[in-house]
């Protein structure tokens, strides 16, 4: 059977299954809408919290950054997983305590104040569009190439499929897609690694392969790729090139963006009890360590696959490089989708593909001496982990495989996202602060109608998208960790914050990380000539990390406000400590 009919036969069945899931499990009131009416078993909350959490930035875009990057993309392995722990030990099971819906909500009855829930909806809206924004670029990356249409039309088949799970199930209808999802996509993503991995090194665990010699005795496979890259004028593999300060904000932003991210803590809300809430982190940690551990050695197999497949010589032999004209079937099939390119720039008709930007000079004048005149290969990152079987030239089964692998990932986190977005306008915007008269009938359907809204404005950013997939996540977390991720830790542990000060440290926080982000990256504007230039960032850090420094901001503004600010009332003070040391018949139960 060819790809085409392939891909169309595993991606048609695995939304057959999604879609009858969600009218399986249509929601049927508020509770069932939000939280799955609180009575999803641990074990499946943990494996719908892993596939909400590994969005096409994680099967898609993460192994792609550690293949350009190296060492340098470890920073979100570190970040995305370390976010767990805190979100675990620090903020899960006493969220859960409280009790209740959403994120806004708490902050709003914790901060006794409709502005910080405003302001708290208002946050929530950005982080959740930024993220949304890098899972319908995913989307449309994977249905451009495998389904063989347009972007466009790649977006506007996702956007339906999101429609109708999210508006017809919730989040009862979501988690349990999710569950299906984590299966589709752990095993395309985990798959073609065993098979590359046997391929490269003949041993099939692909944790280990990272580390093993090359099946052709040419040594380890990180000496060889260490070798290969640096020929071409590229950093060592296993060096990276980010500084220490950039390389700790990024890991920092990324750990407690991922705490402070609503579409993940409200996870924890469907689960009958507060020790069920821990013990769905544990599981979400296990299901999510099943991918994680196995991206080093997909985007190192991947890097070293694209060069070999392109220098097939040495490093300057004129017959060395592959003619264009016999390129491979796979770069001809991505070369349709336009996220890869090739440029003849001195017309010998060979890809000559290196780094033409590198700091030895010696190298670039060796370039010269070859008749090189710059870089001819553009490659999208986003592109790796999709095109790594193509280029290793696996069966057309595990590349259809993939197919349903990324769309799963991408459409699993774009739902959970919506919803949130959903619940801050309906349950937290219209009754919570405009209309708190309405009933729960009139509040279900306002929440649909937010979702279908959100859901074309998302599919408008998938097509605008501010950056690449994991880029534009960053800059979600970047917005979590510097606006929401403080007030709820400050909301727990500390009874002295006062309403004041966490409005004025959200604003402060949210303002200051999504101006730098504008600023440097050109969100909204013509990016600044020096984006990516370190000596002209804040201290060295780049936009993916400046979210650190908007969480110190927002915590110094929000405890000095306080400072100067009347205290909180005792009922709130109290209210903190039930949170934390549960009493019988209180709202710290959870019952």
């Amino acid at each position: 059977m060819d790809l085409t009919t392939l891909t169309y036969l595993a991606v048609g069945l695995s939304f057959a299954l999604y879609i009858g899931i969600a009218i399986w499990s249509r929601a049927s009131s508020t509770g069932e809408f939000y939280v799955a009416g609180k009575g999803v078993h641990p074990v499946a909350n943990g494996m719908a919290t892993a596939a909400d959490w590994m969005s096409a930035a994680s099967f898609i875009s993460m192994a792609g950054l550690i293949a350009f990057l190296g060492y340098g993309g470890s920073v979100y392995l570190m970040g995305w997983t370390g976010g767990y722990v805190l979100l675990a030990m620090l903020l899960a099971p006493y969220l859960r305590k409280y009790g209740k819906f959403t994120v806004p909500e708490f902050i709003g009855d914790r901060y006794y104040s409709r502005t910080a829930r405003l302001v708290a909806v208002l946050c929530l809206i950005f982080i959740s569009f930024t993220y949304v924004a890098g899972q319908m670029r995913g989307v449309g990356i994977v249905f451009s190439r495998f389904l063989e249409v347009e972007l466009l039309t790649g977006l506007v088949i996702g956007m339906g499929i999101v429609f109708v799970y999210a508006v017809l199930g919730g989040m009862k209808g979501i988690t349990y897609t999710q569950v299906a999802q984590y299966c589709v996509l752990i095993c395309a993503y985990t798959v073609p690694a065993v098979f590359i991995s046997m391929q490269m090194t003949g041993m099939p665990i692909p944790q280990i392969a990272f580390g093993s010699q090359l099946s052709d005795g040419s040594g380890f496979m990180l000496e060889r790729l260490n070798q290969v890259v640096t020929d071409l004028g590229f950093i060592e593999y296993t060096d990276g090139g980010k500084s220490m300060i950039d390389m700790f904000a990024i890991t920092v932003a990324l750990m407690v963006g991922t705490a402070g991210l609503p579409h993940v803590i409200v996870r924890f809300f469907t689960v009958p009890r507060v020790r069920d809430a821990r013990a769905s982190a544990g599981w979400a940690l296990v299901f999510i360590a099943l991918l994680y551990t196995v991206a080093p050695a997909v985007g190192a197999m991947a890097r070293f696959n694209l060069t070999d497949t392109v220098q097939i010589g040495a490093v300057g032999d004129p017959e060395g490089n592959l003619v264009y004209e016999e390129r491979p079937d796979w770069m001809e099939r991505w070369e349709a989708t336009g996220l890869l390119a090739f440029e003849d720039k001195n017309g010998d008709g060979r890809i000559q593909y290196y780094n033409d930007k590198s700091a030895d000079e010696e190298f670039l004048a060796r370039t010269q001496d070859w008749g090189w005149q710059g870089n001819e290969l553009k490659v999208d990152r986003d592109i790796m982990v999709l095109a790594n079987p193509e280029i290793a030239q696996l069966p057309n089964w595990v590349i259809a495989l993939v197919a349903a692998g990324g769309i799963a990932a991408a459409l699993s986190t774009a739902a959970g996202l919506l919803l949130v977005i959903s619940s801050g306008i309906s349950h937290d915007l219209l009754k919570g602060t405009l209309t708190p008269g309405i009933s729960e009938k009139t509040e279900l359907m306002a929440g649909r109608i937010a979702v279908a809204v959100a859901i074309c404005i998302a599919g408008y950013l998938g097509y605008n998208p501010p950056g690449f997939v994991a880029q534009v996540v960053a800059f979600a977390f970047g917005l979590a960790a510097s606006s929401l991720f403080p007030v709820i830790l400050m909301g727990i542990f500390s009874k002295k914050v006062n309403r004041e000060g966490a409005i004025a440290g959200m604003l402060t926080g949210l303002l200051f990380t999504m101006g730098y982000i504008i600023y440097y990256k050109g969100v909204f504007i013509e990016p600044m000539a020096v984006a990516n230039t370190p000596e002209y960032w804040f201290l060295g850090i780049s936009p993916e990390g400046i979210g650190t420094v908007g969480m110190l901001l927002n915590f110094a503004v929000a405890f000095g406000v306080s400072k100067v600010t009347a205290e909180p009332p005792d009922h709130i003070q109290h209210m903190v400590e039930d949170i934390r040391t549960p009493r019988a018949n209180n709202v710290a139960t959870g019952h």
